[in-house]
């Protein structure tokens, strides 16, 4: 079935979801959990430079999460946030088999894969991105 309504509607859903899923992640590493805590954790784990990793991967989620729920610059936003779900199945996931409860990396490889999808297929009509192109 090819219908683009329908088509829209899905991604702008993927990204409004996704959006929201990054910017809880990023705000609550920058500001819930804290970033002396969270790099606390991280240097635990061995992530290289882990207080600037952990602002640098809180203000990617906050503001690649914001750019993907506006529908703006969607493939590079969803691009740098697939790319930081790699690194966190890498570094903190990886061992910890499928499970989130077990601290797994199912919830990342599904984000990541979710991000894919908007680099491959974009932000839809309902976006920045389509408003911004009708001016160029």
């Amino acid at each position: 079935m090819n219908n683009p309504a329908l088509r829209d509607t899905a991604l702008f859903l993927l990204r409004l979801a996704l959006g929201v899923i990054f910017i809880a992640h990023g705000w609550d590493k920058a500001f819930g959990t804290g970033i002396d805590a969270t790099a606390d954790q991280w240097g635990n784990l061995h992530i290289p430079q882990p207080i600037l990793s952990a602002w640098v991967v809180s203000v990617v989620e906050m503001l690649g999460g914001a750019m993907l729920v506006l529908g703006l610059l969607t493939p590079a936003a969803a691009g740098v946030l697939a790319l930081d779900m790699v690194a966190a199945f890498y570094f903190v996931h990886l061992d910890n088999g499928l499970f989130v409860s077990d601290g797994g990396w199912e919830l990342v490889l599904v984000l990541c894969v979710a991000c894919v999808t908007l680099v491959v297929f974009g932000s839809g009509r309902a976006s920045l991105d389509r408003a911004l192109s009708r001016f160029a």
